[in-house]
């Protein structure tokens, strides 16, 4: 066994990789978590996904090429010209809304929602307003991070956080969670 993805990438994914790269933004998702995130989305049927940090819609194609048709995705991000990229690629899918917020904005005007599956992948939902988020999770939802080993492009004292992070969910005893030290760090949560 291999980690080479042997299935079909989203159909929009090249696309929006190239547009990345022109675009300066460096903290997209890792292929194999995106390769993860479809396989999970497949596991919620006429699901409620959220995505807390869009960037330019890497993984949000991933996700929704995971979704059914009866599933709705929420992802939003603070960047106008990074979600353009998104919108560009994705905006023609009747699944997705695609949102520009800052993430503490949308997380309190949208407070009473329930989701099936949030991957976080900003600061908010993530080191910022974690307890608001998992509330927004239904039981037996899914509750995803990446990027929990080091990373090149980590602030100075940011693995105090992620180890701070990681030990807090696991002392939640609302969640099941598994830690895979694998792609760029990966945690998995089920809400029980």
């Amino acid at each position: 066994m291999t980690e080479e993805i042997n299935q079909p990438i989203p159909k929009s994914y090249s696309d929006i990789v190239r547009e990345t790269e022109k675009s300066g933004f460096t903290m997209a998702s890792d292929m194999l978590a995106c390769s993860l995130l479809r396989t999970l989305a497949a596991s919620k049927p006429n699901g409620k996904f959220l995505e807390l940090g869009t960037g330019t819609g890497l993984s949000t194609s991933w996700i929704l090429d995971g979704m059914d048709k009866q599933s709705s995705l929420i992802s939003f991000d603070f960047d106008e010209k990074f979600l353009a990229i998104a919108e560009t690629h994705l905006g023609n899918d009747s699944r997705l809304n695609l949102v520009l917020s800052d993430g503490e904005d949308w997380i309190n005007q949208n407070a009473g929602l329930k989701f099936d599956y949030i991957f976080a992948d900003t600061w908010h939902g993530k080191y910022l307003m974690l307890d608001e988020v998992l509330d927004m999770l239904n039981i037996g939802g899914l509750y995803i991070v990446d990027d929990m080993l080091p990373q090149p492009n980590w602030p100075e004292g940011h693995n105090e956080k992620a180890i701070n992070f990681i030990k807090y969910l696991e002392s939640r005893e609302d969640l099941t969670l598994t830690k895979m030290n694998w792609a760029t760090g990966i945690i998995v949560k089920v809400k029980k």
